[in-house]
């Protein structure tokens, strides 16, 4: 039995040759330097700033609910989601000046696994470095900080529109 191949059906947005409709417009520059205007990228090293502060407050209550060993963990497992970002970030910016696209998403792609690999043996190796260590406290302190990605998001958004850029 052979299975013939599919063509692909032109969806709403296309015509059957594959080409956009004739209602679909490219931006010129002048609208393209008015949208980034209007919606300013968000530095990500903003975000490692919302991380550090979670990570602190949330190493401060836990230390004073908890006792010192609780504090000292959950920093620790900030630490291993703050870290990792702020070193992805300083090598993502390194290559900034990366003009093809290829080039561009495998650095992208070894700098995230470079993150993960690090978060993993930070994470791996926390008996060995924070003793007597408490688990809850340590994935409370990972989980909230990496948390913290949404949170920042949102406050960029809703700074973006009381700014009244939106």
């Amino acid at each position: 039995m052979t299975i013939a191949p599919q063509t692909n059906s032109p969806t709403d947005a296309e015509n059957p040759d594959g080409l956009f409709d004739a209602e679909f417009k490219p931006m010129t520059a002048e609208e393209v330097k008015q949208w980034r205007q209007a919606n300013p990228a968000m530095s990500p090293w903003w975000v490692i700033v919302w991380q550090v502060l979670a990570g602190a407050v949330l190493a401060m209550v836990a230390g004073w609910w908890g006792g010192k060993v609780a504090g000292v963990s959950a920093a620790y497992g900030a630490l291993a989601v703050v870290f990792p970002a702020a070193l992805m970030v300083r090598g993502l910016q390194r290559q900034r000046a990366v003009t093809q696209p290829g080039a561009a998403m495998m650095g992208f792609v070894i700098w995230e696994s470079v993150k993960v690999a690090l978060t993993v043996a930070m994470l791996l190796l926390a008996p060995k470095v924070v003793s007597p260590l408490s688990w809850l406290a340590l994935v409370a302190g990972f989980v909230v900080t990496m948390k913290v990605y949404w949170v920042a998001a949102w406050l960029h958004s809703r700074r973006r529109s009381l700014n009244g850029s939106n």
